[in-house]
């Protein structure tokens, strides 16, 4: 059995601003990840942004602003390879590979196009279409051993095991590894602050439903005083929870901020009245978030220096991907004399 390098890989979309499921769910534990004993590379994902249009300014300025919030919540980019997807080719070429491996039936079950398109699929790209297979490609132009993912994206690492078995008993080889998603944690799901039921997102058009990661100091404490709650105080015990989304959400997003349980949270807040709880959570929030916003600000500020350290990350994960690439070549069979 062919053994692989552990490496975990991950990739984020430059589109709006990362808020503060984002940063608890991946980027917080990115940066943990960084001293885990694993190779780690993390993807600005601009190629799959273009699935739907992008203004192209608009996509400069949110894949630097990426950049810039992974660097200000503490990635090391000497430790870590940190990137933009278009400047590494081996990418696309791989998926083109993948697009020929997939088969239809798996592409129909992927439930995140029909979420996207919605009913206009005839006019959605195929891009949007066929992006999960990219998603593979990205993932095992490295032999990602890992990947860190919410639950709304374990199928794209159960179609890239799919795609990677098929490729191998295709082939007759044991060239691309079985990925394990990792999905840990009490925040994985931050949920929207005006409605407990729905996850926080970067695209939800109200603002005040998120805590974007570019939001100052007032501004934070701002909409965590004007979150949905109910009336009444915090249970005594966690399974108080149950059919108060709201309150669980706000407990949850304590416990992940000050690094506790959710069972930690009820025991020092529990019988708290939200009118004591809510300010205690803005000032950690405060605490935890607002440099980070600084920070994004002062690196914002040097956009040359942010295309130094993503131009440094692709040389970096080109030295990984080429001979990956090449030798996939080799095993498809196709002439390479140049």
């Amino acid at each position: 059995m062919t053994s692989f390098t552990p490496r975990v890989f991950s990739g984020i979309q430059p589109t709006n601003h990362l808020q503060l499921g984002n940063y608890l769910g991946a980027v917080k534990r990115f940066v943990e990840m960084q001293n885990d004993g694993m190779e780690t590379i993390y993807c600005i994902v601009d190629l799959h942004a273009i699935t739907v249009w992008q203004d192209p300014a608009d996509l400069k300025h949110a894949t630097r602003e990426l950049a810039a919030a992974y660097l200000a919540c503490g990635l090391d980019a000497e430790k870590s390879i940190l990137f933009n997807q278009s400047q590494v080719p081996q990418h696309a070429e791989l998926g083109w590979i993948f697009n020929c491996v997939t088969r239809l039936g798996w592409m129909n079950r992927m439930t995140q196009f029909k979420d996207k398109a919605g009913k206009n699929a005839e006019k959605a790209s195929l891009g949007l279409y066929a992006y999960p297979s990219l998603m593979a490609a990205d993932i095992l132009a490295y032999h990602a051993t890992h990947v860190p993912v919410g639950e709304d994206q374990k199928q794209h690492v159960e179609l890239t095991r799919d795609i990677a078995a098929k490729f191998n008993h295709d082939y007759g080889v044991e060239f691309f590894p079985e990925t394990q998603p990792i999905i840990e944690g009490a925040a994985t799901r931050i949920m929207s602050l005006r409605d407990g039921s729905k996850k926080m997102s970067k695209s939800d058009p109200s603002d005040a439903s998120r805590i974007n990661l570019t939001d100052d100091a007032d501004t934070i404490a701002k909409k965590i005083r004007k979150a949905k709650t109910d009336p009444e105080p915090l249970p005594e015990a966690l399974d108080g929870l149950e059919g108060r989304p709201e309150a669980r959400n706000l407990v949850n997003i304590y416990a992940a901020l000050a690094d506790i349980s959710p069972e930690q949270v009820i025991a020092e807040h529990g019988g708290t009245q939200f009118g004591q709880f809510k300010p205690a959570l803005a000032e950690l929030a405060v605490e935890k978030l607002a440099p980070i916003s600084e920070e994004m600000a002062r690196l914002m500020a040097d956009v040359a220096e942010i295309d130094r350290v993503l131009g440094k990350g692709a040389e970096r994960a080109a030295e990984i991907a080429e001979p990956i690439l090449a030798k996939t070549y080799d095993i498809v069979g196709f002439v390479r004399s140049r």
